[in-house]
């Protein structure tokens, strides 16, 4: 957490809560609420801790990385310590990289990546994502660059429900950073220095004119004058940009028909492009490390409607809000693009280096993402189900709690399978073995992947076979367990005697294995 960051440095400083808060200009007890966790901490008052303590914003991130951002980073010279981690590593992203070539991806990110020279790291995940094919989209802002020349001529920042208010010599301020923006990063990208992540890269960038934009108007009576909105993205001119290997930066500007030109706003042109791209993943670079409840704990995923009831929840509780102020801006701009097709949005922090790469290429990832509907799902097997069953099987019957169970069975009995999928992988698996004479039906072959244990999908699959044996017509339950009992029992199954199996199933019952017999009406 940030706040623990700033009170280690802090006590690593001598400073008391009180020193600190005064360099800051803040309230002492503001200042421990943020280091308790009670609170986010704004960006604003972010940066006055990194310079009341002498350090960058950055940094007070890195201090200490919560434990579910700790993922493997490949050493730079293997040992025989380390190289059976790192090949385990990167059989797991295997999976990842098949999936991800000949994708769109649209990645945004405000102007202070720049500003803090975070893109020369980010520059390394691009090139990355561009060597495994993935068609890239950037959006880059100009926010803290807006603002350093409107200070440099003297300027006053007019604002009016968070839209810049743009008049004329604010566009000039507007035109100017975003060129030098888009200057910087062209240049960035354009790197190939030897011995380094950019060593071979051979990004080709193109901008233009892609964004058709129209005014706002006037709000509550405010012209905003030279502030706009997307009307249109040129998704063909994109494409065929895309089609040619070259990457598309996109500029927080549009312009109309008339010639006229726009101010947008990083996360409408963001999510335009998305829709209008139907890209696969949009990715927003943040302050904060992700979404995180009322509670305060980080939400690894959440459904678009999910996301809706948090933001009305935070309306409407008076209790302290654990996330920054941007994620007022960017989960709005999530839930919009998940509802017009986009398949999955992310919201991680641009403060933790390779945020991409551990947010895409592993499990858990790092941040938060935004789907329209629910990752996991629950189905009948089908017979391209049957590799990914035994490999979940196959170390439970190792350790002699499922019976061994060889490929041409499962072929034979898939029909019997039933799965649990996140994000299309394949984490769990049961069967029902149906007794239609007793009316009585075999819970069996339970198993779910040691990665995504501990969060009630043991529960979820079984409630799910239950279900489909009662709509079936079946009236008895039953499973035959040697060392699982105790689950059962919590699951409203009795002990019975072999007695009371089915008379086939009898017949076949292990008297060494002795397994013991449990049997629950539906």
């Amino acid at each position: 957490m940030v706040g623990s960051n700033i009170r280690d440095l802090r006590k690593s400083q001598n400073l008391t809560l009180q020193q600190l808060a005064a360099r800051m200009g803040t309230d002492a007890s503001n200042l421990s609420r943020i280091e308790r966790g009670e609170i986010g901490v704004s960006e604003t008052l972010l940066r006055a801790a990194a310079q009341a303590l002498n350090t960058t914003p950055g940094r007070l991130y890195d201090l200490h990385l919560p434990p579910t951002a700790q993922t493997f980073t490949p050493p730079t010279v293997l040992t025989a310590a380390n190289s059976k981690e790192f090949v385990h590593w990167f059989r797991s992203a295997a999976p990842y990289i098949h999936a991800f070539g000949g994708s769109t991806f649209v990645i945004a990110f405000g102007g202070e990546v720049v500003s803090e020279q975070q893109f020369v790291a980010l520059s390394h995940d691009l090139n990355l994502l561009a060597s495994l094919e993935v068609r890239l989209v950037l959006v880059h802002g100009a926010r803290p660059q807006i603002e350093q020349r409107l200070k440099r001529d003297a300027l006053t920042p007019k604002f009016h429900h968070g839209l810049r208010i743009t008049d004329d010599a604010a566009m000039e301020a507007v035109k100017e950073a975003n060129g030098a923006v888009r200057v910087e990063i062209e240049s960035l990208l354009s790197m190939g220095i030897a011995n380094s992540p950019m060593a071979g890269s051979d990004i080709r960038v193109a901008s233009g004119n892609f964004v058709t934009a129209k005014p706002l108007g006037v709000i509550d009576g405010v012209d905003l004058q030279h502030t706009g909105e997307v009307r249109k993205i040129d998704a063909v001119g994109i494409r065929k940009r895309l089609d040619d290997g070259e990457l598309v930066l996109l500029s927080p500007m549009g312009y109309s028909p008339t010639g006229e030109t726009f101010n947008l706003s990083l996360e409408d042109v963001a999510v335009s492009a998305a829709i209008a791209l139907d890209a696969e993943k949009l990715i927003f670079l943040m302050d904060s490390e992700g979404v995180h409840n009322l509670r305060g704990e980080l939400l690894r995923e959440m459904t678009s409607a999910k996301a809706k009831n948090l933001l009305r929840n935070v309306q409407e509780s008076d209790e302290p809000i654990h996330y920054s102020e941007d994620v007022n801006f960017y989960l709005p701009a999530a839930i919009r693009a998940c509802e017009h097709g986009v398949a999955k949005t992310h919201l991680i922090s641009r403060h933790i280096d390779g945020a991409i790469v551990q947010e895409l290429f592993t499990r858990q990832g790092i941040g938060t993402m935004v789907t329209e509907l629910p990752l996991e799902t629950l189905r009948q097997a089908t017979i391209n189900d049957v590799g990914g069953i035994l490999q979940l099987i196959e170390p439970l019957e190792n350790e002699g709690i499922l019976v061994r169970r060889g490929r041409e069975r499962i072929e034979m009995e898939i029909n019997y399978f039933y799965v649990m999928e996140h994000d299309n992988r394949l984490i769990g698996c049961a069967a029902l073995y149906p007794f239609d004479e007793e009316k009585m039906v075999e819970f069996a072959c339970l198993a779910i992947d040691p990665g995504y244990r501990g969060g009630g999908r043991g529960d979820k699959l079984f409630n799910f076979c239950q279900e489909q044996a009662r709509q079936k017509g079946y009236t008895r339950l039953f499973c035959l367990t040697t060392r699982t009992e105790h689950w059962f029992l919590e699951r409203g199954f009795r002990e019975q005697p072999v007695a009371q199996l089915p008379h086939a199933k009898q017949q076949l019952y292990n008297f060494q294995r002795k397994s013991k017999v449990f049997i629950k009406p539906l």
